[in-house]
């Protein structure tokens, strides 16, 4: 089916860039968007109106949606709240559990490589009379569980440390840290908008307390999220801004069924096709690494390829400037890192984590492999690559 899908995808955009950025965001799967497309017009409902049918099957629609998302991560229905995506939802974690706390726990866990809505909401909070502590991660990209627990004290609140990096694809030791957290009676969050849908997350052999979660990193649309609050024990938040209510008074705001529906479908989607994409695309990643080694034989690797999302490459090109070979290569959408920071000229506060010195940093390329990628879509940026390699050393020579 997802060959097929694939297929569909590839011939309605013959004439677009070669898609390589799926950590950056993935395209809407056809089959979320026929489950959405009643709910903009034909069934419109307010989910939150309760006096008459057409919000009853509106509110219907967003609890099926509810336990399709919560079933992928082994989590209660009750547990998701629906956000406007991960950065909310992050948001939502850490300051709603911080402040909630105020007054009895006030340090926070986190790490170095975290993406920037986690980075910069631990900020605000040092700003606003809260401790951090950023655990440093090795040259893998991986974070020591031991530097984990070294950093946690009597004051700490909440360890957050994300599930897959989005730059370079690294996977944490969730269940390890999970563990500790557990045992020290401290919160465990995780950023899970690369993981999810692409691995395995539980929430009950993970120890996770709150997870972050985002719609359009697997194939729902722009716009929606959540955040997955544990009930036992019992997690409180405090919610961010206020309004009617909804979302059991975490969220307010009216919920906006037909993104949450397509979030739904893009979750159901994953739980059936997971594991026969996941092997997929590490088979079309390391088809692609072979080639490119070949190519460019000084090529370097950024990040543990063991523990990694089986859709993510992220290369330094030894001798080639990354960000002039993605300017030839614009028949390919390609990033350097983050789509949140692309627009920095500053290298990879990622790469630099994990000890890339600043000219690799800056000839590094993420490659992003996804449902809709090809055979003859990584052949064919295999090809472009070459010539402009080769181009690029004929014009020095």
């Amino acid at each position: 089916m997802a060959a097929t899908i694939a297929e569909e995808v590839s011939q309605t955009s013959q004439k677009r860039p070669v898609y390589m950025d799926y950590q950056a965001t993935t395209p809407t799967d056809p089959r979320v968007l026929e489950a959405m497309l009643p709910w903009f017009t034909e069934q419109f409902g307010n989910p939150h109106s309760r006096s008459h049918s057409v919000g009853w099957q509106a509110e219907e629609a967003v609890e099926g949606a509810r336990r399709q998302v919560a079933s992928l991560i082994g989590a209660d229905p009750r547990e998701i709240v629906f956000t406007s995506g991960a950065t909310e939802a992050g948001n939502l974690a850490l300051k709603g559990a911080a402040y909630y706390h105020r007054g009895r726990k006030d340090h926070i866990v986190t790490c170095v490589t975290e993406h920037k809505c986690i980075v910069e909401t631990v900020a605000q909070l040092e700003r606003e009379g809260f401790s951090a502590t950023v655990v440093p991660v090795g040259t893998s990209g991986r974070v020591y569980p031991q530097a984990i627990a070294d950093a946690i004290t009597p004051r700490t609140l909440m360890v957050s440390v994300m599930a897959a990096n989005h730059e370079i694809g690294v996977l944490q030791p969730l269940s390890e840290i999970g563990r500790i957290c557990r045992e020290r009676d401290v919160l465990f969050h995780t950023d899970a908008a690369q993981a999810f849908g692409k691995i395995p997350i539980d929430v009950g052999s993970m120890a996770l307390d709150l997870v972050s979660l985002s719609g359009h990193k697997v194939y729902a649309p722009m716009g929606i999220g959540a955040l997955y609050v544990r009930r036992r024990p019992r997690v409180r938040i405090a919610p961010l801004f206020s309004g009617g209510g909804q979302e059991r008074g975490m969220r307010s705001g009216t919920l906006p069924t037909p993104l949450c529906v397509g979030f739904g479908a893009a979750a159901e989607i994953a739980a059936r096709e997971m594991d026969d994409e996941a092997e997929r695309l590490r088979g079309l990643r390391d088809r692609f690494l072979s080639a490119v080694q070949l190519i460019a034989p000084d090529v370097r690797i950024n990040g543990d390829m063991e523990h990694r999302l089986p859709g993510n490459l992220n290369l330094s090109f030894v001798g080639v400037d990354g960000e002039g070979l993605m300017a030839r290569l614009s028949d390919i959408a390609l990033s350097s890192g983050s789509a949140c920071t692309s627009a920095s000229l500053e290298p990879s506060y990622v790469l630099h984590a994990i000890g890339v010195e600043d000219e690799l940093a800056h000839n590094s390329i993420r490659f992003g492999f996804g449902r809709f990628t090809t055979d003859e879509e990584v052949d064919f940026a295999v090809r472009r690559i070459a010539e402009e390699i080769s181009g690029i050393s004929s014009c020095r020579s």
